[in-house]
């Protein structure tokens, strides 16, 4: 498989990267099997394996770590923090104190002595962005961690954490890991530029739209039993005309290409120049061996033309697929607190002063 170099760590990488979030309570609890998985993807030529603290609070780290001893040094590591790991208020966010922790944890749970990639996963905005600059600075010092990225930063803030990077004279995130495919393609019209601009590496979640580019969802067809639609309807948007609509005519620019959906659409997501790599999340073996027949394929120019001519670029078809709402939308950062006062539309300039 095709290696590419992340961001400006010098490290190679491969196209596909195996992402494990459903490897263990959330997916397959079989460990065994789960580590069948993991030794696979790497037979493969998948180097990067993706995880996160919160996956199944931990269980995920530790079937990453029992599956690679022995061959800890062929893979690139990633993990993530920010997420709730109990009940304690301070055992989540991106502040030092629980960062200094967050680590410590997944290292043991990773059976490792170091974190390639240490990756913040989600903004904090009740934490300055310095602190957690300067946290994972001292880590990358240690020896803990030998680079860092975020996960799902809008452009904002990404451009808010270089900003404090350069103040402090320190190195600025590796990486950012945004949700990416072509029912999402919001992040091409900022978070990619900034990336590219910034010399980031690209780790793309999700290229398969929660299961909607594989082709199990299609109208007037029942979802498959163990498919998320059924078993997490909450967090499934099998309602969305526009999605459906979107599908059949992306089938039809498959069948045309002679390749699957699945195909067409991870093909489609590590095309993007700015993207270094799309992480794959196989609950099985089987789910793994149709997702690893895309790691080298190519689409030439006019299924790439037909594809943007179904999702324009730069387009969300679900705003909710970006994966973080800034706090700022919230009711109350909207409104005006109960009893607050109110101006009368007649009101001088110097009322209003």
């Amino acid at each position: 498989m095709e290696l590419r170099t992340l961001g400006r760590t010098g490290v190679k990488v491969s196209r596909l990267g195996l992402g494990t979030m459903v490897l263990g309570a959330w997916g397959n609890q079989d460990h065994d099997a789960c580590a069948r998985i993991i030794h696979k993807a790497l037979d493969a030529g998948i180097n990067l394996v993706d995880t996160a603290d919160m996956y199944a609070l931990g269980e995920s780290e530790e079937i990453v770590g029992a599956a690679l001893h022995g061959r800890r040094d062929e893979v690139v590591v990633a993990t993530k923090f920010h997420n709730p790991m109990g009940d304690d208020p301070n055992r989540r966010g991106n502040s030092r104190r629980w960062i200094t922790q967050a680590v410590d944890d997944s290292l043991r749970r990773l059976r490792t002595d170091r974190i390639d990639l240490y990756q913040v996963h989600r903004p904090d905005p009740s934490t300055d962005i310095v602190e957690t600059v300067d946290a994972l600075t001292d880590l990358v010092r240690a020896g803990k961690i030998l680079a860092w990225g975020t996960s799902t930063f809008p452009a904002e803030e990404l451009v808010e954490t270089w900003r404090a990077a350069d103040r402090r004279s320190v190195a600025g995130p590796h990486t950012e890991q945004p949700p990416y495919s072509i029912l999402c393609r919001g992040i091409e019209r900022d978070v990619l530029p900034v990336c590219r601009r910034n010399g980031m590496g690209v780790l793309a979640w999700s290229p398969l739209s929660g299961g909607w580019l594989t082709g199990k969802y299609r109208r007037d067809t029942p979802p498959p039993a163990d498919s998320r639609a059924v078993n997490k309807p909450d967090h499934f948007d099998g309602s969305n005309e526009t999605k459906l609509d979107a599908v059949e005519r992306l089938a039809q620019i498959a069948d045309t290409a002679g390749i699957t959906l699945t195909e067409l659409a991870l093909a489609w997501a590590v095309e993007h120049p700015g993207v270094t790599s799309a992480l794959i999340g196989p609950r099985t073996e089987e789910q793994l061996d149709d997702l690893l027949r895309a790691g080298d394929l190519r689409l030439d120019t006019d299924t790439l033309d037909a594809i943007d001519l179904v999702v324009a670029p730069g387009t969300d078809i679900n705003p909710a697929d970006r994966g973080w709402t800034p706090p700022s939308l919230a009711t109350d950062q909207r409104r005006r607190p109960v009893g607050s006062p109110v101006r009368s539309p007649d009101s001088s300039p110097e009322d209003r002063s």
